[in-house]
């Protein structure tokens, strides 16, 4: 199995440059962080076009997070760390 993470740097932008690599790379499982996407603009579509199931928790500036999964749909478990209920930043999921 082949587990990979990708400080993505903004999904949108570099998505070109994500779907070239899960193309070459074959990754089984994906980690990517610094999505700077709101989940409504994350781009599920052309990663599923890509062979790749996603779950994600997207926040517009700097955090954001990812789970990718080759053929296969992740399941969302948990959103945010535990112990500390004031922390809204994208920064973590268990998927």
């Amino acid at each position: 199995m082949k587990v990979a993470t990708f400080n993505i740097n903004n999904i949108n932008r570099r998505l070109p440059n994500l779907l070239r690599w899960l193309h070459q790379a074959k990754p089984d499982a994906v980690a990517l962080q610094e999505l700077k996407s709101t989940d409504a603009d994350f781009p599920v579509e052309a990663i599923r076009k890509a062979g790749y199931g996603a779950v994600w928790r997207g926040q517009k500036t700097w955090n954001g997070v990812a789970i990718l999964a080759r053929k296969a749909d992740p399941v969302l478990i948990r959103t945010a760390l535990p112990g500390d209920p004031d922390d809204h930043e994208a920064r973590y999921i268990e998927a």
